[in-house]
C-alpha cells in the first residue's frame, strides 16, 4: 500500500492541504479539454492499479529520465551531459499587435510561467509526464502555486529579462540554479500536440543554451511537450497586448 500512497501523492492534491479544487476552463473548447483530461486521469488510474501490486516504492533515479526523440530540428543534448531537473511550466505566451494593422502577424513578447518539479515523474512515469501539459492547460491560472489537481511542488519561475529568457530554479526547498538563455534551435510541435483553451496550436519545442551568469552548472534548457500558447494567424480583432495560455515540460 505504501507504493500506492507515494504514487498518488505525486499527482493528486491532498484535500486537507488544498480544500479548493482547481477550476477548469472548458467553455471555449470543451471536447478537446475533456479528451485531454480523460486521457490523463485514465492513465493515472492504470498506474495506480499497477502500483497496488508493488511491495516497495519505486526509486526516483533521474538518470532514467530521457528527452523525447524523433523531433526534426531539435538536437539532443551533447554527450556527457546529464539531466539535472525536469519541470512542468504553466503560464502564458505573450504577444503584441498593431491594432491598426489587422493583417499583421502577432509579435512574440516573452512569456511568464510557474515551474513545478516533475523530476521523479520524468524518471518513473515518462508517459504520464508527456500528458501533464495537456491536462494542466485546461485549469485556470488563478490557482496560485498549483498545477491543476496535482500536488507537484513549485521549483521555480520562468520569465523574460528584456529579450532574454530566464529560468530561476532556486527556491527555499531546492537550489538548482539560475539560467539566462539564448535560443539554439527549434522544432514545430508534433501534429498530435494538445491545443490550448481556445484551440490554440502548441508552441514550438526549443533548445536554449545557457549564457554567462548561469549558476548550478546548467548548460541547456529544453522546452518540449507543449500545449497551447500559439497566437492567431493575424492581428484582426486583437488588442495591442494579449496573452495565450500554455503549458510545457
Amino acid at each position: 500500500m505504501r507504493s500506492v500512497t507515494i504514487f498518488m501523492a505525486a499527482f493528486v492534491a491532498v484535500a486537507s492541504a488544498a480544500p479548493t479544487f482547481p477550476t477548469l476552463d472548458t467553455n471555449d473548447n470543451p471536447l478537446s479539454a475533456l479528451d485531454n483530461l480523460s486521457g490523463y486521469f485514465n492513465l493515472i488510474a492504470s498506474k495506480v492499479e499497477v502500483a497496488k501490486g508493488l511491495s516497495t516504492a519505486p526509486v526516483c533515479d533521474l538518470s532514467k529520465a530521457h528527452m523525447p526523440t524523433g523531433i526534426d530540428g531539435l538536437p539532443l543534448p551533447d554527450k556527457g551531459l546529464t539531466v539535472r531537473h525536469v519541470a512542468v511550466g504553466r503560464g502564458t505566451q505573450n504577444y503584441t499587435c498593431d491594432p491598426n494593422a489587422a493583417d499583421a502577424v502577432p509579435k512574440a513578447a516573452g512569456a511568464v510561467a510557474t515551474l513545478f518539479n516533475a523530476s521523479c515523474i520524468a524518471a518513473l512515469y515518462p508517459d504520464v509526464l508527456s500528458r501533464i501539459p495537456s491536462m494542466a492547460v485546461q485549469f485556470k491560472l488563478d490557482e496560485a502555486e498549483r498545477l491543476g489537481p496535482t500536488a507537484m511542488a513549485k521549483s521555480g519561475v520562468h520569465y523574460f529579462d528584456g529579450s532574454t529568457p530566464f529560468f530561476n530554479l532556486d527556491t527555499p526547498a531546492l537550489t538548482i540554479g539560475q539560467v539566462p538563455c539564448a535560443k539554439n534551435s527549434s522544432a514545430n510541435a508534433p501534429s498530435t500536440a494538445a491545443v490550448g483553451q481556445k484551440g490554440e496550436k502548441a508552441v514550438t519545442w526549443l533548445r536554449l543554451t545557457a549564457m554567462d551568469g548561469t549558476t548550478g552548472d546548467i548548460k541547456d534548457v529544453y522546452r518540449v511537450d507543449t500545449a497551447g500558447g500559439s497566437p492567431p494567424a493575424t492581428c484582426k480583432d486583437m488588442p495591442a497586448r494579449f496573452e495565450v495560455q500554455y503549458s510545457a515540460v
